[in-house]
This record gives structure tokens, sequence and C-alpha cells, in this order.
């Protein structure tokens, strides 16, 4: 008696599910097929990052073959259009057209580069503030001294990695204004600091030196 009852229990189990495939089957062929889809789209994406990736660092290391074989304004180019197209060698593009443009001369130029760069959103802050560093030491010769002093001091805060050299062009900014002894200030600050790079810290006494006598 219990195989009947098994043979029949199996019998209305396989009446249940016929009867619901019959029912829902096409939805789950068409979710099976909506994952693979899904699935095999994601793999295709990874696959055309990769790829691009690939090649933007192929264009990349030609760019610097051009700039060291002499040929800097083909460079340029090159390293101005992988910064307009984003990625990952954007940004080092973007640093090396603006250095490349400031090598022939051209400042005002490679300020608008460096402002573009430190425009740009999502930027680490560190990247941003060599940016601003970079473009005023291109701007210093003809830019206001009220001005280089404004856009340089956020990064003369306490921390900031840039804050030696911001402070030694804030300094002489402050000799451009006739500020001789704000600038002996900030000059000594630099060469009585211990965290400031050796190089600095000599050219800071140096001018402390020179200003006090």
């Amino acid at each position: 008696m219990s195989d009947i009852f098994r043979e029949i229990d199996e019998e209305l189990r396989r009446d249940n599910l016929l009867k619901l495939w019959s029912r829902y089957g096409r939805y789950i062929i068409a979710v099976a097929v909506f994952a693979l889809v899904v699935a095999g789209g994601i793999v295709a994406w990874r696959d055309h990052q990769l790829s691009e990736r690939l090649a933007q660092s192929a264009r990349y290391a030609g760019a610097l073959t051009l700039a060291r074989d002499g040929k800097e304004a083909d460079a340029v180019k090159v390293f101005a259009a992988i910064g307009r197209e984003g990625g990952g060698y954007a940004i080092l593009a973007s640093f090396q057209e603006a250095a490349l443009l400031a090598k022939s001369g051209d400042r005002d130029a490679a300020v608008a580069a460096y402002d573009r760069i430190a425009a740009a959103s999502g930027l680490d802050p560190n990247l941003r503030g060599l940016a601003v560093l970079l473009s005023v030491m291109q701007r210093m010769p003809e830019a206001d001294p009220h001005d280089t002093i404004d856009r340089l001091a956020p990064l003369t805060a306490s921390g900031n990695p840039w804050r030696p050299s911001a402070i030694e062009l804030t300094a002489l900014a402050r000799l451009k204004l006739q500020d001789k002894s704000g600038a002996l200030d900030l000059f000594k600050r630099l060469a009585d600091d211990p965290t400031t790079p050796q190089s600095l810290r000599s050219r800071a006494a140096e001018m402390s030196a020179a200003l006090a006598s």
C-alpha cells in the first residue's frame, strides 16, 4: 500500500510541476535569458574597459617617446587628447601636456592646462594642490603678488604636502610687494622647520641671511 501512495504522491507532484511550468515557464526562461544577457554584457564591458586602458597606456607611452625624441609639439597633441577623453591616464597626460607647454615657453597655455587640472571634479586634493602650485609658478613673473598670495594660502596650511614650496613662493611674492619683514619671517620659518626639504631649507637660510643683513 505504501508504494501505491508514494506513486500517487509523485504523480500529484509531477502534475503540479507541469501546471506550474505551463503557467510560468516562459517567465522563467525570460529571466534566465535576461541573466545570461546581463552577465555577458558585464564581461563584454570589462573586456572593453581593459582594451581601452591598454590602448590608452600604449598611446601615453608613445607620447613620452615623442617627447624624448624632441617631437614635443606632437607629444603635446597626444597628451591633450588623452587628457580630454578621460580614463586612468588622463590626469598624468594633462600634467605632461602642461609641463611640455611650460618647457616650450608658452606659459599662458601651460597655466591654462594646470588650471584645467585644478578645476577637474573628483580630483585627489594633493594633485589639485600640485596643479595650483605649478600654475602659480608659471604665472608669478607677471601676476599680481596679492593674487599669488591668495591662491597659495590654502596650500600653506599645516599638513599640506605642498606647504614648504607654497610658503617659499609666498615669501617671494612678499618681496615683490616690498614687504621685506614679511618675507624674512617666512624664510626663517622654512629654515627652522625640520620637515622642510633640505634643499629648500638651505635656500631659505640664504635668503634669511641676505634679508637680515
